[in-house]
């Protein structure tokens, strides 16, 4: 225990230091435009700057056009960096840094078709992607894994272009470097299936590679499960070998995350999906068969009732494994849950829904305004990453739809 940290000191990670501790987690925005950002983004960003967190992630940057979930994503290329540049820019006016969440979903394509078959670790029946015909996927040879590393490394160069000062590898939540690292996923008989240690083996090759390209220069972070949250998934255990092996690999930090987008959402959010307001978007939306999918899959899920910091204990366990900086994330609602967080030993601390909920929290902490989040849990947020205006709260007026049909870099 360390009392003498206050999330509000400065912190170093890699080449780049924060001035607090305070970190927005990359959840998806829905804020994009043909692969690109958007005005709503840049506000969504700029907001959460000004009101005072160290440094805040744009969720989601595909490292490649197939490797996007939803057709709007953003993907790293040239065309994207006038727009990208718009959105860093308008961050550290406001005194913050910004980190990109660079990732490729793998097999785990939910909103749009792939040409050919979706790459995973193992070949077989994509129930993820089948509402959009990415029936079937393909086990990733040696070519594909060494073309997927050299995309992440030319995301991440991109990203130091564009005026990033992180990239986060995501490596968490069922996406493709976590279709590596789960046993849920994971059935491979080679080198790079069966034991802990050979199912994180590619997923450090390709942060080794992003750290040697652009580690001088960028915090190089990985978001990874403590725990898939079901039976015969990743447990603690498991995740300790991770932890060690991107230690190993050269990770400036690890942000802690848990759960998996199809198996576990539960366990992901310390409570229940809000699938009545999913359900009521989607229909919106035209998606009705995704809508009834949704409502199917509540009838499955166990019931389980929110506590702060739920990720607590198996935080720990890493906390215990390794010398490396880390972050906590997790159903933090408040101040003393960050001041508990950064006393045992927790570089930074993360939250989406707190922040989303009041983008200004961080400086209402430090000035003794508030000292409690006034989100209260209900997700609802999370069924707006459907939305054409993009996620935001539900109890909180909604978003400027026509923002979110701009382009960052678009002519006032």
């Amino acid at each position: 225990m360390n009392s003498t940290v206050s999330p509000f000191d400065p912190v170093t990670i890699g080449p780049l230091t924060l001035r607090n501790r305070f970190i927005k987690s990359g959840a998806n925005e829905a804020m994009c435009l043909d692969g690109k950002p958007t005005k709503a983004l840049v506000k969504h960003h700029r907001d959460l700057a000004a009101g005072g967190v160290g440094m805040t992630t744009v969720a989601y940057i595909s490292v490649a056009p197939e490797g996007r979930t939803l057709p709007n994503q953003i993907w790293m290329r040239e065309e994207a960096l006038p727009d990208l540049r718009v959105l860093t820019d308008a961050v550290h006016a406001e005194g913050a840094a910004i980190s990109a969440q660079i990732t490729h979903g793998g097999s785990f394509v939910t909103g749009m078709k792939v040409k050919g078959r979706t790459i995973s670790s193992v070949s077989g029946f994509n129930p993820a992607g089948a509402l959009k015909g990415n029936f079937f996927s393909r086990a990733m040879d040696e070519t594909d894994m060494a073309r997927v590393t050299a995309e992440f490394v030319r995301a991440a160069e991109l990203c130091r272009e564009a005026g990033f000062d992180a990239v986060e590898l995501h490596m968490g939540h069922g996406y493709l470097l976590n279709q590596f690292i789960s046993p849920l996923s994971n059935k491979r008989k080679d080198e790079y299936g069966g034991s802990a240690e050979n199912r994180v083996r590619f997923p450090a090759r390709v942060l080794a590679a992003v750290k040697q390209a652009v580690g001088k220069d960028l915090a190089v972070l990985a978001k990874i499960s403590v725990a898939d949250g079901v039976r015969r998934g990743t447990q603690v255990e498991d995740s300790v070998v991770t932890a060690r092996a991107l230690e190993a690999a050269g990770a400036d930090m690890l942000v802690l995350s848990g759960g998996r987008n199809v198996e576990s959402t539960w366990y992901m959010f310390g409570s229940n999906m809000n699938r009545v307001e999913i359900s009521k978007v989607l229909k919106e939306q035209g998606e009705w068969v995704t809508a009834l999918m949704m409502k199917g899959a509540a009838a499955s899920e166990p019931k389980v009732t929110f506590r702060e910091r739920y990720f607590r204990e198996n935080s720990l366990r890493i906390r215990e494994a390794v010398n490396m900086p880390l972050a906590y994330l997790g159903g933090v609602k408040s101040l003393a849950n960050a001041e508990e967080a950064v006393s045992e030993g927790f570089e930074c601390v993360v939250m989406a829904r707190a922040l989303i909920h009041d983008p200004a929290l961080v400086n209402k902490f430090h000035s003794g305004e508030v000292t409690q989040s006034g989100c209260d849990n209900c997700n609802g947020c999370v069924a707006y990453i459907y939305h054409p205006a993009g996620t935001w709260c539900v109890r909180n007026p909604p978003n400027d739809p026509a923002l979110n049909r701009i382009a960052a870099a678009a002519a006032e």
